[in-house]
């Protein structure tokens, strides 16, 4: 798998936030960094991307499994990316507009089918 960090090095994407071409990100690759014991949960790094054009747009973060069976991000404000929203004048967004934006994409993905998938091929 590509290192989820590796995103920061990627050449930056605008996205205008009102635009009717939504990203369409695909999933890359999901990492199992700890599996978890007494002492501390399991956890990891996901990776989604959009590959159907130039340039490439990415999106990585931390999960845990807060249970057996459940994962959440380990940190909202922690997603690390390539992507710079600017607003429908071309602005650039505030922090706390872009983490709202982010997660909002995140949340519309369904990586946590990924992280599982990752966890039960530990288990195989």
């Amino acid at each position: 798998m590509t290192p989820a960090w590796i995103v920061c090095a990627w050449p930056p994407v605008l996205w205008q936030v009102d635009d009717d071409a939504p990203l369409h990100l695909v999933h890359l690759g999901t990492r199992v960094l700890s599996l978890g014991d007494a002492e501390g949960p399991c956890t990891g790094q996901t990776l989604w991307g959009e590959t159907t054009a130039e340039p490439v747009a990415g999106v990585a973060w931390d999960w845990v499994e807060v249970q057996d069976g459940v994962v959440a991000m380990a940190d909202p404000f922690g997603l690390v990316t390539n992507i710079k929203l600017v607003n429908s004048r071309g602005e650039a967004m505030s922090a706390f507009q872009v983490a709202v934006h982010l997660n909002g994409l995140v949340h519309s993905l369904p990586w946590q089918t990924e992280v599982q998938r990752a966890l039960h091929h530990l288990d195989a």
